[in-house]
């Protein structure tokens, strides 16, 4: 009999011009037996001892379909299997940003972008900030790498609706919980091993109909790999600088319970900021050093397995130096996720988060004499905060041609900022709390085959309570504490997207949309010095307010082996949070002059505008070969700023630049060599608000080359920004240079083999 001494199977895998495809996954499903191989370079796989006679054979590969193919022994030795694979459409991705449910790409507007694993891997970037930078709407408030920046700088933000307070205007989450900083809501974009990630997804419109503030230009979430099937996965790598990282990812199931674990650590000897020619003996190198642990743990439960709760803990250690001995940080952090995911059968499916956030901040800063021959520290802070919430989503189709989606969620945030002031000769203590609740709603509805209309909406109230700021000069044992007053707010914010699908080749979209960013802890509440300049905070900030229309067309042609999407969009914002100079000795309120020095404080501008297009296209000339590009133009200026600065009206949104193009060349064969080339150019942009400081446009140029060695292990070199362009990312303090020319050499090893 066949299965005495166990049935083998063999096959093929071709693409649809008859070329094989190396590297593809197979995995054999008999009874319950299962196995798994990767095809050779002619295209072969083969199983040995399969204890059965029958069972189906999955095959997957980069940029193609799934086939899932039937095999069956019952009358002998089965015939070899030849496997046709056909390029991936867009309409099989699903994504589950957009909607807060698993969505079709395809049904999804033209501007939302996936990044898989392999992409990632595929850019030389070392950081997954940098790696992002590859989309051309993304950025942060500085054009600084996050290995070497303050982190109240890595505040981040889509289609140019930055602004000058450094908080994010997007909602960055993994899995679902949010990742913004509670009290400042910028993002330690290192608190993620990249390891762990299996793909980040992007929608690039405002998603507070969704998501409430945060989302005011969009969400990126990361989300994470799966415990099943099985793995571990190890990135190790060390490069100039020296700069060592380690990053892992673990997980698998048993018995119902499933665990995962990521792990992270990293440091780097960094660079000089200041350009040689300015710099002076306090100038030491921007350095930084981190490590994160994230365990999971859960039980699958009901009748096919489907449910499932699950724990998560979370413990994040980062250090800096930002350039001088006084100019440090630090954040020590612990999180705690409890979730559930639960299919109700006829009613639908649910999904519960609860999370707790608690973190420690510190940062120094200091005044730099003439020459950079001395330092004086003017502040020490000390910011502890805490972020707790929970959120609820409900999911149901409604007969064949609708999905209902429904929720809520609840979110607090506390915080302070302790400060010694040395300047200003006193200590401080400045914070409160902000409270949020939640309702949204959504109806996904296909009105006809080719026509998709989903409409969605959601109601927020928060309340800002309990903020006052305690003030005590050295030269007194009386404190002073003044109490701000305890205020509430209401939104609504509505967002409708049509969707039409021409053929399976165009299809054409567009949204409109309002949005809303409630002021952070930070904004309110704490003012701060650093250098020659004090920046006031604002207890009356009132919330940024946004308007926005996008239309767009995806088209796929050549056999899906070419896409091309245009956007065209436009957002108006009322109320943009700014630091705002205040200028003359009647500024004012809420300017309070500083004693020496300048004075800017957190200001409502008016109304700002950032019309603009996006256009970006992916082509697969051969089955290794594949070819991207994205451009994108945005005029964000300000159209009014009345109060204290008339004069910013028609100036340039500060560090937001009106041009980015961006592309990616990549020949990936890993039988033989994977190669790619990342290409940035950012054009000009100013600093601050008023456009007194320029910084000129700037290119780089990466490059990352792997190789797989067998038996899962893949050695790998990278070098970003190799033709050692200088560029500027900040002039308000003194000039401060971008990343230098760096490399780097590593492995990867992946059980089973990718």
């Amino acid at each position: 009999m066949a299965c005495a001494q166990g049935t083998s199977l063999s096959g093929v895998v071709r693409d649809s011009t008859g070329a094989a495809i190396t590297a593809a996954h197979v995995e054999l499903k008999a009874g319950s037996h299962s196995s798994q191989t990767v095809t050779d370079s002619s295209g072969a796989f083969s199983f040995t001892g399969i204890p059965d006679t029958s069972g189906t054979v999955s095959v997957t590969a980069k940029g193609f379909a799934q086939v899932d193919q039937d095999w069956s022994a019952a009358n002998g030795t089965p015939a070899p299997l030849t496997i046709i694979l056909q390029p991936s459409a867009v309409n099989q991705q699903v994504i589950v940003t957009a909607d807060r449910t698993q969505t079709r790409l395809s049904d999804s507007p033209a501007s939302d972008i996936v990044l898989s694993q392999d992409t990632l891997q595929n850019t030389a970037a070392l950081t997954v900030d940098d790696k992002l930078r590859q989309v051309p709407g993304f950025s942060l408030f500085r054009r600084s790498s996050s290995r070497i920046a303050n982190p109240t700088t890595l505040g981040v933000s889509l289609r140019g609706l930055g602004s000058g307070s450094g908080s994010s205007r997007a909602l960055v989450l993994e899995d679902g919980v949010p990742l913004n900083d509670p009290f400042g809501s910028w993002v330690y974009w290192d608190r993620v091993p990249e390891a762990a990630i299996s793909s980040v997804e992007v929608a690039q419109e405002g998603a507070s109909s969704l998501y409430g503030s945060e989302a005011l230009s969009g969400v990126i979430q990361f989300l994470t790999r799966q415990p099943t099937p099985a793995g571990l996965s190890i990135e190790t790598s060390y490069g100039t600088e020296n700069t060592p990282d380690l990053s892992l990812w673990a997980g698998g199931e048993k018995g119902g319970w499933f665990s995962t674990f990521g792990g992270e650590v990293f440091q780097t000897d960094g660079y000089y900021l200041v350009p040689e020619e300015d710099r002076g003996t306090i100038d030491t190198r921007a350095n930084s050093a981190h490590g994160t642990a994230d365990l999971t743990v859960g039980r699958k439960f009901g009748s096919q397995g489907q449910d499932e709760i699950f724990v998560r803990g979370l413990y994040f250690d980062d250090s800096r130096n930002n350039g001088t001995p006084y100019q440090t940080n630090s954040i020590r952090m612990g999180q705690s996720v409890i979730g559930a995911n639960l299919q109700l059968g006829n009613f639908g499916s649910l999904t519960l988060r609860s999370y707790g956030v608690f973190e420690t901040y510190h940062q120094g800063f200091s005044s730099v004499g003439a020459g950079r021959d001395s330092e004086t520290p003017t502040d020490q802070q000390t910011v502890p905060a805490e972020g707790i919430g929970e959120s609820a989503v409900w999911t149901r189709s409604a007969g064949s041609r609708q999905t209902l989606v429904a929720g809520f969620d609840e979110h607090e945030e506390i915080g302070r900022s302790d400060e010694i002031l040395f300047s200003a000769k006193k200590d401080t203590s400045a914070g409160g709390r902000q409270r949020t609740f939640g309702l949204f709603g959504e109806d996904i509805i296909e009105l006809a085959p080719r026509w998709l209309l989903t409409l969605s909406g959601r109601y927020d109230h928060w309340s800002n309570f309990n903020a006052s700021l305690y003030s005590l000069p050295f030269s007194s044992e009386t404190p002073t504490v003044t109490p701000y007053a305890n205020r509430s707010y209401d939104a609504f914010d509505p967002r409708a997207t049509l969707l039409h699908q021409f053929n399976d080749h165009i299809s054409w979209s567009t949204s409109v949309y309002r949005a809303f960013r409630a002021p952070t802890l930070n904004e309110l509440y704490r003012s701060f010095r650093q250098g020659t300049t004090t920046t006031d905070a604002n207890s009356a900030l009132r919330a940024e307010r946004l308007t926005g229309v996008e239309t767009g067309v995806d088209v796929h042609t050549l056999n899906q082996r070419l896409e091309l999407r245009g956007v065209f969009f436009f957002n108006y914002v009322i109320n943009p949070v700014s630091n705002v100079p205040c200028t003359g000795a009647d500024a004012p309120p809420p300017c309070i002059l500083a004693s020496s020095g300048s004075t800017q404080v957190r200001e409502n501008l008016g109304r700002t505008m950032a019309p603009g297009f996006e256009i970006d296209a992916v082509t697969n000339i051969t089955q290794h070969i594949q070819l991207s590009t994205g451009y994108q133009y945005v005029n964000a200026t300000i159209l009014s700023s009345p109060g204290i600065a008339p004069s910013l009206a028609n100036t340039w949104v500060a560090q937001v630049p009106h041009q980015n193009i961006t592309f990616q060349a990549t020949y990936a064969n890993p039988r033989i060599l994977t190669v790619s080339f990342d290409g940035r150019m950012v054009g000009k942009q100013y600093d601050t608000t008023g456009n007194s400081n320029l910084m000129g446009g700037y290119f780089v140029l990466d490059a990352t080359a792997s190789r797989s060695i067998g038996g899962g292990v893949q050695l790998f070199a990278a070098a970003e920004n190799m033709l050692d362009r200088g560029y500027l990312f900040s002039l308000s303090g003194g000039p401060e240079l971008g990343l230098p020319l760096t490399a780097r050499f590593g492995l990867r090893f992946d059980f089973p083999g990718r």
